[in-house]
């Protein structure tokens, strides 16, 4: 971004302001973490990998909208790319981030307790996977792939700004063509060992699925929030339009309609078919508040923005959609915190000080690295071939489409 344009003299002035907040909270967060780590080590765990599968699903929501962009070789969603972009990017920043999961592991997972595993049945269904062998080799195999596949995304995409160059779209292409079975089976894979293993007994086919869908639904709300403000202080005020913020108000409606097929379908295909190893698991969750929980997840997850997104002009109202966005936050947080913390508080719902303190640490850490990405490369993709075509000048991005 040119620094002396009006534009780039307004994002800086905006980012002068808050440049202290992200620094502030991860510096407040590791110290009251670090306080947690050695006065309450097992609600420490919890409470760091709550908001480490928070921070997770929006890096890995960037992540898969990349790709799909790719896919589909779509226009709408030029201008959010290098946004999408950035967020996958942070992945790397992740896998330093487990380390305290990886230390801590033995007191968070209680399958890695079990004397012998091959005596209870219901870990050695699960073999190889539930070994603590697996369990590290497995993190590391996940996060060198999601490394890989959000660098080289990102490496073609700045090489694109420069040279303009169709090689750099095809390469882009190819990594998405495999990527996304890739991505698939990865992040299927995360979500088993590091929440659905929280509680080993427990058999669902649906759960890779499910954190998808949760995943893009709040990284959808994400970016409209970021893109907005973005556009609004000047590095994407020229290339983001109406159009897209109706597009990923659309889209993020789409996923609310899937996320609650997703849940429903799970939790009814396990009532119907009543087997212990599967029912203890909602059981659990009608016990104390978490059956309040529950209800909230309900209503607030889907039908308040479901029908809050029905009406087109919705999609494009900031009274509307920025307190929505804001609460697909809060609704994510209960979600998560409904799938991992009734495992150390089966009674019902605690709002922790080190579940404050962690999201505040994770947050600190990957909005100083995401500003840091952001200043530092283009605010959106110069010379995609697309982008004629999604501010409405088709022509721009001919010679590309004769080139092939």
């Amino acid at each position: 971004m040119d620094a002396s344009t009006p534009q780039a003299k307004r994002f800086a002035e905006t980012l002068a302001k808050w440049r202290s907040v992200p620094m502030s909270l991860m510096a407040v967060g590791g110290l009251l973490s670090v306080v947690g780590l050695f006065t309450n080590a097992k609600q420490f765990g919890y409470s760091y990998l709550l908001a480490f599968i928070f921070f997770l699903s929006l890096c890995l929501g960037g992540l898969f909208l990349v790709i799909i962009h790719h896919l589909f070789d779509a226009h709408w969603s030029v201008p959010i790319r290098r946004v999408a972009e950035h967020f996958a990017f942070l992945l790397p920043v992740m896998a330093a981030l487990f380390i305290p999961i990886a230390l801590l592991a033995p007191t968070i997972y209680g399958w890695m307790s079990v004397p012998d595993p091959m005596s209870d049945p219901t870990i050695a269904a699960k073999q190889p996977l539930f070994t603590k062998g697996w369990f590290y080799i497995l993190a590391l195999m996940l996060f060198a792939l999601w490394t890989f596949l959000s660098y080289r995304l990102r490496y073609w995409s700045i090489r694109q700004d420069e040279t303009g160059a169709a090689d750099c779209t095809r390469a882009m292409r190819r990594l998405a063509a495999w990527g996304i079975f890739a991505f698939a089976l990865s992040l299927t894979l995360g979500a088993i060992m590091w929440v659905k293993s929280l509680e080993w007994q427990w058999f669902s086919t649906m759960y890779g699925v499910y954190y998808f869908a949760a995943s893009v639904w709040t990284t959808l709300a994400t970016i409209y929030v970021v893109t907005l403000v973005l556009q609004r202080s000047g590095p994407l005020t020229q290339v983001m339009h109406h159009n897209h913020f109706k597009d990923l108000g659309t889209l993020l409606l789409a996923f609310t309609v899937f996320y609650a097929y997703i849940h429903f379908s799970q939790y009814f295909l396990i009532w119907n078919a009543a087997i212990p190893e599967e029912t203890f698991w909602y059981v659990k969750r009608e016990q104390g508040s978490w059956w309040q929980i529950g209800m909230i997840l309900i209503f607030g997850h889907f039908f308040l923005p479901f029908l809050a997104l029905l009406r087109i002009d919705a999609k494009l109202s900031l009274p509307l959609m920025l307190p929505l966005c804001a609460w697909a936050w809060l609704m994510h947080f209960c979600d998560m915190s409904f799938n991992i913390m009734p495992v150390i508080h089966p009674d019902g719902f605690h709002l922790h000080y080190l579940d404050l303190a962690s999201f505040a640490f994770i947050g600190g850490v990957l909005s100083t690295v995401f500003l840091k990405y952001f200043k530092g490369n283009a605010p959106y993709p110069v010379k995609d071939p697309r982008l004629g075509e999604s501010l409405g000048v088709p022509q721009i991005g001919s010679e590309f489409k004769t080139a092939k």
